[in-house]
């Protein structure tokens, strides 16, 4: 995080949007390390991954809008490791739940990657869905990134062991992303050997 900075958090947060396996759960405490260990402020912290998790869901509600929802389904069809009954589920969501399914959705992994597509679908008023998006993920954001700071506020006792932190933030990520992977490969084999 020391070499990436703020700009290299806010793409990583960011990226979680377009692609789900990356768990924003791991990298938000590390950025609220970083911080307390002087790499950058807290308020830039929680700046930079608030706006990374912003410009990622505005890309993937404009993708939305352009798109349409039959184009949306689609793509995601085709999209490895990615099924059409998770767009499903939450449009649904979306459906039911409107403005609340956008600022709650940024709490809930998956959905909150997904629940810019419908909302470009539909074409919600841009101006609810991105104040609703920067409450929701600064919300999310700030409890993460406040828990890391806290965690690095005594990295003098814990200097140590603050690159181990680290590494451990980076296998955490690894083991989740391969673990997403395999479930949905297994998932997509067992499809073919119902239709038999």
């Amino acid at each position: 995080m020391e070499a990436l900075g703020g700009f290299g958090a806010a793409l990583i947060v960011g990226l979680e949007n377009v692609f789900p396996p990356v768990p924003s759960e791991f990298i938000l405490p590390l950025a609220g390390f970083s911080a307390a260990q002087g790499v950058f402020s807290l308020p830039a912290a929680l700046l930079w991954t608030t706006a990374g998790s912003v410009v990622g869901a505005v890309v993937v509600y404009v993708l939305g809008m352009c798109l349409g929802r039959d184009r949306v389904r689609r793509l995601i069809a085709k999209v490895p490791l990615m099924d059409v009954e998770d767009f499903d589920r939450t449009e649904q969501w979306f459906r039911r739940h409107g403005t609340k399914a956008v600022f709650f959705g940024r709490m809930v992994p998956l959905f909150r990657s997904l629940i810019s597509l419908p909302a470009g679908v539909e074409r919600m008023h841009f101006g609810k869905f991105l104040l609703l998006t920067a409450l929701g993920s600064g919300l999310w954001n700030s409890v993460f990134v406040v828990g890391g700071y806290l965690l690095g506020a005594s990295w003098h006792v814990l200097e140590e062991y603050a690159g181990w932190f680290q590494w451990v933030v980076f296998a955490a990520v690894a083991v989740a992303v391969v673990v997403f992977v395999v479930r949905r490969v297994r998932a997509r084999k067992r499809v073919p050997e119902k239709q038999h």
